[in-house]
């Protein structure tokens, strides 16, 4: 995993966030209860950070607990509003249950993809860079 000196991070309450010079936004999940709040809260600060463009994520995850059904649709409508793909690192396959619960039954809104590890993940994402 890249981890960066905490002083480039941008804290957020959901995630801490850093924008690399290719234009791929990482984000380093935090184990906190989503709401339809603080996703909205973490949604205006990805916009602040990318400057209202949408770009790449590439998240790590961590054990955070089930979001309940209005946050899980709210998160699922926001995606492509600032992402235009997401590839999640997780070394359990937490990933993969993640897509499996948000996206049970429908495609998910961007391209997206489960890795174990970030070299992978980044070389995917780098196709979605402009």
């Amino acid at each position: 995993m890249i981890v960066p000196n905490d002083s480039e991070l941008i804290k957020g309450e959901i995630a801490d966030y850093r924008l690399d010079e290719t234009g791929i936004l990482y984000s380093y999940s935090k184990s906190i209860q989503r709401t339809v709040s603080n996703i909205s809260d973490n949604v205006a600060l990805v916009k602040q950070i990318t400057g209202n463009k949408r770009v790449p994520l590439l998240i790590y995850l961590c054990n955070s607990p089930m979001p309940d059904k209005a946050t899980r649709q709210f998160s699922t409508e926001q995606l492509p509003l600032i992402y235009k793909a997401m590839a999640m690192v997780s070394k359990s396959g937490l990933g993969k249950i993640i897509m499996n619960v948000l996206f049970n039954l429908k495609k998910p809104p961007i391209p997206m993809k489960s890795f174990s590890n970030d070299r992978e993940a980044r070389e995917w994402l780098i196709q979605f860079v402009e």
